[in-house]
Order: C-alpha cells, then sequence, then structure tokens
C-alpha cells in the first residue's frame, strides 16, 4: 500500500538513525510502517483504535515481564 501524496510519517525524536523505529502517520488515517522499508506494507487502523493503543502504551500496559 502506497502512501498519498499529504501523507506525513514521524518518527520518534529518541529513535537514532539505526533504521529499526516505527513511523507514524495520523493526518489522514492512523497508519504504522517500518521506518527500513518505507514502501513496503502498512498497518492502517481507525484513529481512535491508534490512539487507544498508543494510550495504553504509554500507560505501560506492554510492557515486558521481569523474567528473572
Amino acid at each position: 500500500m502506497t502512501s498519498s501524496p499529504h501523507t506525513r510519517w514521524v518518527k520518534s525524536t529518541y529513535s537514532d538513525d539505526g533504521g529499526n523505529c516505527v513511523e507514524l502517520d495520523m493526518a489522514n488515517y492512523g497508519a504504522v510502517r517500518d521506518s527500513k522499508g518505507p514502501h513496503g506494507p502498512q498497518l492502517r487502523f481507525t484513529p481512535e483504535a491508534l490512539t487507544a493503543f498508543i494510550t495504553a502504551a504509554a500507560q505501560g500496559a506492554f510492557q515486558a515481564e521481569d523474567r528473572t
């Protein structure tokens, strides 16, 4: 799936240039892609679903368990 001319991809300012990042487009729809493959597949979500995911992640809902 290709980007529209109005797509604005952004990635976290905490990301370096190593290419192991995800990028978000919230302008037209909720989309996520791998920064290493900008012409590769995109995951698209409703804006509400992506906002709910980001909120849950910020609240620690997806933290890995400490298995030590």
